[in-house]
């Protein structure tokens, strides 16, 4: 799959990422989607890098997946500002 971030970066997770953080980031593009904050999306990231690939230990965060980490953190504040406007 190839991901292109906000900031213009295109990464190919195949090549780009190793089989564990490719797992990780599946359960990530989840949460994404599911957390109420911007802290609960942190956590399920350090939960998942700490318990790795069905639980086989942490996993090292590569240069490339801290990238698309971030331009999910981005996804999801943008998203819970959206949520806050549509609210009021």
């Amino acid at each position: 799959m190839i991901i292109k971030t906000r900031g213009g970066k295109s990464f190919d997770t195949d090549r780009d990422l190793s089989a564990p953080e490719r797992h990780i980031l599946q359960k990530l593009f989840a949460w994404e989607s599911l957390v109420s904050s911007l802290d609960q999306f942190r956590e399920k990231e350090k939960q998942a890098m700490h318990a790795g690939w069905n639980n086989s230990g942490p996993i090292r965060t590569s240069e490339t997946m801290r990238v698309i980490i971030a331009d999910l953190e981005e996804k999801v504040v943008k998203r819970l500002a959206g949520k806050t406007l549509i609210s009021k």
